[in-house]
């Protein structure tokens, strides 16, 4: 195993920490930068023939870095893969060369593999709500069917998140009329809970065996601790199969269908954008990017023309 000096350690740990604290980044992209920077720099220690310090590290050049890109796609690393570990690479390196002092332009100068955006596959209106009605008949439990329904419903009817609709904890129940949601990075945002997933919800709660805690998850798993999201991954599949929709087909192309159906029925992008939180509206754009023909029927039956 490649040893990594314990300046570089050191300095990753911090950085990591900085993320954390100021970013307010979420484990996981806090794991995923760990593991991104943690290659980058083994990667450079076997390149040069051992451990080095933070002065290596500063003396990186474009070579080094042709190195580096062509190694990791050898590796089998797709071209998107490769540019989310430049990202990791470049922030740190931004970091850390404000910080040692020295010009990082051959890190980041380097460019991204090109590759093809995958754009999302929102679902037909019906198949949406075909998708709702065949979750609920998955399990035999009652009370399992109405809450794999009720987590589906927020899905599409809120535009959450999946890890989101998770997060919620029984001080959220009964469901109000807008729910503050804590989405990536921190950011928050207000929703607003249509009736019919407030209905789904309290029929849940209404059939839940296991008592509801203020502070404990608002949805349980059959033993009574927290929903794994990957129960609901698995009932949305089998949901799925019955209905001849394709694998695509996935707890987030409803809130995909969200946000696309909302823009069909006239909503505005800035206002889909604050429901769904993303930061930049370019994000939203690409889950309402397949309704170019929509948009443009709209734009020639409503636009003044001279």
């Amino acid at each position: 195993m490649t040893l990594i000096s314990p300046a570089c350690r050191d300095a990753l740990q911090h950085w990591l920490e900085t993320r954390s604290a100021l970013a307010g980044q979420a484990e996981n992209t806090i794991a995923a930068y760990r593991g991104d920077v943690t290659d980058f720099i083994a990667f450079m220690t076997d390149h040069h023939g051992g451990p080095q310090g933070l002065g290596a590290l500063a003396r990186i050049g474009v070579p080094d870095m042709r190195a580096w890109m062509a190694r990791t796609r050898a590796d089998g690393t797709g071209a998107r893969s490769l540019a989310r570990k430049l990202s990791a690479v470049k922030s740190f390196y931004r970091w850390l060369a404000e910080r040692e002092g020295f010009e990082p332009t051959a890190v980041l100068s380097t460019r991204a593999p090109k590759f093809q955006k995958k754009l999302p596959r929102p679902l037909a209106e019906e198949a949406a709500r075909a998708m709702i009605d065949t979750v609920e008949l998955q399990s035999a439990k009652p009370w399992v069917a109405a809450r794999d329904m009720a987590v589906v419903t927020l899905l599409y009817g809120c535009g959450l998140r999946i890890s989101e609709a998770l997060a919620l904890s029984g001080r959220d129940a009964p469901l109000p009329a807008t729910l503050r949601i804590r989405g990536k990075g921190g950011k928050e945002r207000l929703v607003p809970v249509i009736p019919a997933a407030r209905d789904a919800v309290d029929t849940y709660l209404h059939l839940c065996p296991w008592p509801q805690e203020v502070n404990g998850p608002l949805f349980l798993g059959v033993r009574g601790g927290p929903l794994n999201a990957r129960s609901i991954q698995a009932v949305v599949a089998r949901a799925r199969m019955q209905l001849g929709l394709p694998s695509t087909a996935t707890p987030h192309a409803m809130r995909h269908s969200f946000a696309t159906h909302l823009l069909e029925a006239g909503g505005d992008l800035r206002a889909i954008q604050e429901l769904l939180g993303h930061a930049s509206l370019s994000t939203t754009q690409a889950y309402t990017a397949v309704n170019t023909a929509h948009l443009m029927d709209v734009y020639n039956r409503t636009h003044p023309k001279a």
